[in-house]
């Protein structure tokens, strides 16, 4: 029997680097991003990481046997007043399909709720689990456009979910 998964939240020795690997990781064998992708995931985390204590803010993590398997973030600051980004939600491929997606979801959503903001995320079209998520949690898609921020051409999909 598999140790169980628990989620936590705040800074932890690792969590950035383990967020990084896993994006790198999954989004290399999956879509064939590389140095790009990677770049613009540690880019952006090392850009969030002195306001995470601030108020709007939060980082969780699920762990399993002492090893970080998941994380998700909401970042309040960098969409404006009344908004919330969910940002590097990603869990491991060793306990993908066992809920803990679910669980830092739901973890991340009582958070924005109980802070009465709209919350919005980028991803791109193909992640078809991802997108069956969000939209079971009331997220919306809002806009699908090309781009290439990730370092291939992909058509980026903004979703939101309005205020609880």
């Amino acid at each position: 029997m598999a140790d169980p998964i628990r989620i936590e939240s705040g800074y932890a020795i690792n969590v950035f680097a383990r967020c990084i690997e896993m994006h790198a990781t999954f989004y290399a064998r999956a879509h064939g991003f590389g140095r790009a992708f990677e770049t613009v995931v540690a880019g952006g985390l090392a850009e969030f990481s002195p306001r995470m204590d601030n108020p709007g803010n939060r980082l969780w993590y699920a762990v399993q046997a002492d090893r970080i398997v998941g994380t998700l973030v909401i970042d309040g600051e960098d969409l404006g007043p009344g908004l919330a980004h969910l940002r590097w939600f990603i869990v491991d491929d060793q306990v993908r399909h066992t809920g803990i997606g679910k669980k830092l979801l739901a973890e991340a959503l009582a958070f924005c709720d109980a802070r009465e903001v709209e919350v919005h995320l980028w991803t791109f079209r193909g992640l078809d689990a991802a997108r069956h998520l969000y939209e079971t949690h009331g997220f919306k898609l809002a806009e699908e456009r090309p781009g290439n921020q990730w370092g291939e051409e992909v058509f980026e999909q903004r979703f939101f979910r309005k205020r609880a």
